[in-house]
């Protein structure tokens, strides 16, 4: 049995002939309705609406015919069902053609007058999206939507998230006679209504100093009288945390937003904890100026202000308040797996953390920072020490 893999882009206008001959031999062809009502003339009239990959499977190898055509909407290589379905055959020795299609992301280049090998791609089709760390990639970003995630939801996160103002372009039923592109702000197209056929154009979002990375110099925050992480010590929890994107970071005590805001630099989402209204604010200023999007500061004290958050990869303790243990809980309690630094610039901060680690299983490591920096003094220079930062890290194996 030969089973081909077809994609129809839009339809039979932007079918390819190869695929069209593939589709003319074919005994059977397998695929959603409404793609099953788009095939061109000549096709077999032998034809079954399924779906799922199971159900398609199941129909291709009962049908008994020796070549089956298999539909679907897009591109066969751009998040589509083909892949999955050719994993499948494969286990019952059925062989598999490819033919590619006309993507959405291909027909939204084309009608915007624009070349699209520099976007991100990014499927928000029935599947959990946060748009915003994805616009923070200095890139703009193509967002295939559909079920809970329509355009105008995705545009309402990132107007949350204080992006608003990001351009923003909708394309609805590329292809068809029913076609329209929207462009507008994320502000402007959250309050639109969107045909469920509808591709999302994005961002790239604002990050000022975006050459340093995450590697912030400590004159460019907001600093106010609240205690702040300086920079060498912050490359070294970022060393010792080492966030990816995709990662959920905590970071508890945020103090000016410091660390906060070198780990959404890294990685997908950052909430910062905070227990001083004056320091909720600095953090608050210091997201803005420096674009850190993708972090949410809370106003609380913890452990009791990171109930509800989202499960953590990676946390920082920059301040725990004598509520080392009970935070460290509040952590493995969400995240068994989650990896832990904690910061301590007295002896007594060290010990709790090393022994809180040990009471919950986590075998701490321990690192010293000591950092000096030179200072002119008359004609010469003189070094000035900075406290040491005990680092204690920890995590199960």
């Amino acid at each position: 049995m030969t089973v081909s893999l077809i994609a129809l882009g839009a339809g039979a206008q932007t079918l390819t002939a190869e695929a069209a001959q593939a589709l003319q031999g074919a005994g059977l062809v397998v695929g959603a309705q409404r793609l099953l009502q788009l095939l061109p003339p000549g096709v077999t009239p032998n034809r079954v609406a399924a779906v799922r990959t199971e159900e398609l499977a199941r129909c291709i190898l009962q049908s008994g015919q020796k070549q089956v055509a298999a539909v679907f909407s897009g591109d066969v290589g751009f998040y589509s069902g083909a892949g999955l379905l050719a994993q499948r055959l494969a286990q019952s020795g059925a062989q598999c053609r490819w033919y590619p299609g006309v993507s959405s992301l291909q027909l939204l280049a084309a009608r915007l007058g624009c070349a699209w090998q520099n976007w991100l791609l990014a499927s928000a089709h029935g599947r959990a999206c946060d748009p915003v760390p994805y616009v923070m990639q200095g890139k703009s970003v193509l967002f295939l939507t559909g079920g809970e995630n329509t355009a105008a939801v995705l545009c309402q996160k990132l107007a949350a998230a204080g992006l608003g103002a990001l351009p923003c372009c909708a394309g609805q039923s590329l292809g068809t006679p029913q076609e329209s592109i929207l462009h507008g702000t994320a502000a402007q197209l959250a309050q639109r209504q969107f045909d469920p056929l509808t591709v999302l154009l994005a961002g790239p979002a604002p990050q000022p100093l975006a050459q340093y990375g995450p590697w912030l110099p400590d004159d460019v925050f907001i600093r106010g009288k609240t205690p702040m992480t300086k920079q060498l010590v912050r490359a070294a929890v970022l060393q010792q945390l080492h966030p990816v994107p995709g990662d959920v970071c905590w970071d508890v005590g945020g103090g000016t937003g410091s660390v906060a805001i070198a780990l959404s630099r890294a990685a997908a989402r950052v909430y910062t904890v905070e227990a001083s209204p004056e320091a909720c604010g600095l953090i608050a200023q210091n997201r803005e100026k420096l674009g850190a999007w993708n972090l949410t500061a809370l106003c609380g004290s913890a452990p009791a202000a990171l109930q509800g958050l989202p499960a953590p990869d990676k946390v920082f303790v920059g301040g725990s308040k004598g509520t080392m243990k009970e935070i460290l809980e509040t952590v493995l309690a969400a995240n068994p797996a989650a990896r832990v630094c904690v910061s301590a610039v007295t002896l007594e901060t060290l010990g709790a953390a090393c022994a809180a680690m040990q009471q919950l299983g986590l075998q701490p490591t321990v690192s010293q920072i000591a950092v000096s920096d030179a200072r002119a003094v008359g004609g010469l220079h003189m070094m000035t020490a900075q406290n040491p930062v005990w680092l204690i890290t920890g995590q199960k194996a």
